[in-house]
């Protein structure tokens, strides 16, 4: 078990189903890095600091997970730390030609680096963190699906946007 494996991510914010899955993939491989992705295309609603720190903080109690931030090509960014596999989820049918057609292109570019993916519970399987966001920007319940830390912070977010 000397794999290196990235999970790469927005994490906008982790939800149970992310860290779900970086607990899977802690059992199977040495070191897992969290990639948080800039991603500023995306336009993501929290902060690429506060997305980091929210992974480090909710995955803080598995010791080969490690959190960092990258804002460069996800080959690049594996290559860079080593790492040999990237770790994907795939909660239904609909993300898979989505994450079929990165992993080749990933494969083209990086053909040393393989893609594996992982299924969340059943428990986790329709969380997505747009969601999440759409229900804390309606203050709606969210809190089941996401670290009370996260949803503090979330919270916090959009008051302030309101206020402003």
């Amino acid at each position: 078990m000397s794999t290196i494996a990235v999970y790469p991510g927005t994490f906008d914010p982790i939800t149970n189903g992310h860290t779900d899955l970086v607990e899977r993939a802690s059992k199977l491989f040495k070191q897992v890095i969290v990639a948080v992705a800039a991603s500023p295309k995306k336009k993501p609603a929290l902060s690429h600091e506060v997305r980091i720190a929210l992974a480090k903080k909710v995955l803080g109690h598995l010791p080969n997970v490690e959190v960092v931030g990258f804002d460069n090509l996800l080959t690049e960014f594996t290559r860079s730390v080593k790492g040999q596999v990237v770790v994907r989820g795939l909660r239904a049918v609909s993300d898979f030609e989505y994450e079929f057609q990165l992993a080749n292109m990933n494969r083209a570019i990086a053909p040393d680096v393989e893609s594996i993916f992982l299924t969340p519970s059943e428990k986790h399987s329709y969380i997505s963190s747009t969601l999440v966001r759409e229900i804390a920007s309606l203050e709606g319940d969210f809190g089941q699906f996401v670290n009370p830390e996260v949803a503090s912070v979330l919270r916090e977010h959009y008051n302030a946007l309101k206020r402003n």
